[in-house]
């Protein structure tokens, strides 16, 4: 019999000491067994990260579209307690898209056991404001369009689960609605919507916002932009790049106070250069300089990141000086909601798929499980 006796365990009633077995599901909590494993008082288990928007790890990224640079990106993704990913592309040609889409049906399809599970695709882009396109390439910006996405939801292998689209562009609209029709979540980034854009971006069903604060129109006292939708629209998950760089404390704590509960996620947004050492890197064509923890364009835009999910979580902690139960939510539940996998991953539940991390008291990775294996040690 596998698991835990007498350990720090976050299950869906919060941290408490108490047990757990598994074999490929979490089978009973709270029953002691004499020959379980029971770890040092200062460990705690929690369920495995889910990360809806990463590009890459490890020198890979998802826009290169080979089944090896996905699997390098899952097993890199594994090491920082995350056990399962949407492969998020970007704004590039309709040719390069299309391979990205193919590469990750074609890797979902073979099944593979070795690091965390990628649960489909966050299509960033190509539908976005060419006035807040980051560090996505302008000359490939498109118009929303329903025609278009059908065309890569194919090559995808109907694996799109997130799209991110700017609501005040013509064609938006259409492809809202379509995507809500479809159970595909239509996010609001990358964008120069005011209030009444995204009003009725809500109204026509799109249920989030791509790294709230960045790449949007910002908050104002006349004009409450994109920013201060989000905030007002209970409606909207909001996504939040939490590494201190992208997002300043306060900020994040603002964002924590308008959001209702489960409504706020973690996302790594991380580029190749993660898990890699300082230096040039690579975004889209564009070349990146990676120093201090902070992946930048020649010209100073912030390009992706390179954190770490347990790191995320860790600077929640000790922005908003909230316990780890409540973060560990933002990284886990909240997001298997938001794409609609709650059913069978996002907390330690009975009949859940037995997905969970072992964290020290510094919330490093001692080891990641994914379907009752072992895909990271320390």
């Amino acid at each position: 019999m596998k698991g835990f006796k007498n350990t720090w365990i976050v299950t869906e009633e919060g941290l408490k000491k108490t047990s757990f077995t598994y074999s490929n599901e979490f089978l009973t909590i709270g029953k002691n067994e004499a020959e379980l494993e029971e770890l040092p008082d200062n460990y705690v288990i929690v369920p495995g990260f889910i990360d809806e928007h990463v590009h890459g790890a490890a020198g890979s990224d998802a826009m290169d579209g080979t089944k090896e640079d996905l699997e390098k990106i899952a097993c890199a993704l594994a090491s920082e307690g995350t056990t399962a990913f949407l492969a998020t592309t970007m704004t590039q040609s309709p040719e390069n898209i299309t391979k990205a889409l193919v590469a990750v049906k074609e890797y979902i399809e073979s099944k593979p056991i070795k690091g965390a599970e990628i649960l489909g695709v966050h299509l960033e882009g190509p539908f976005i404001s060419k006035d807040f396109i980051g560090a996505q390439p302008l000359e490939y910006v498109a118009f929303p369009s329903v025609e278009t996405f059908k065309k890569y939801q194919d090559a995808s292998g109907n694996h799109i689960r997130i799209v991110t689209l700017a609501p005040e562009v013509e064609g938006s609209s259409s492809l809202i609605q379509y995507l809500k029709e479809n159970n595909i979540v239509a996010s609001i980034g990358h964008t120069n919507a005011k209030f009444a854009d995204v009003a009725e971006a809500v109204k026509n069903g799109a249920t989030n916002a791509t790294h709230t604060y960045n790449a949007m129109k910002p908050i104002h006292h006349r004009e409450i932009g994109t920013v201060g939708a989000a905030f007002l629209f209970d409606e909207l998950t909001c996504e939040c790049i939490c590494d201190g760089i992208h997002v300043s404390a306060p900020a994040i704590r603002l964002l924590y106070k308008n959001k209702p509960l489960g409504k706020m996620v973690l996302v790594t947004d991380a580029m190749r250069a993660k898990h890699m050492p300082d230096g040039i890197s690579e975004l889209g064509g564009q070349t990146v300089i990676v120093k201090n923890g902070e992946a930048r364009l020649e010209n100073g835009t912030l390009a992706g990141s390179v954190l770490k999910m347990n790191n995320a979580v860790r600077n929640v902690v000790k922005f908003l000086n909230l316990p780890l139960e409540e973060v560990v939510k933002m990284a886990t539940i909240n997001v298997a909601k938001n794409i609609g996998v709650d059913k069978k991953l996002g907390s330690i539940s009975v009949g859940k798929r037995a997905d969970f991390v072992i964290l020290d008291q510094d919330l490093n990775v001692i080891k990641t499980v994914r379907n009752g294996e072992v895909i990271y040690s320390r």
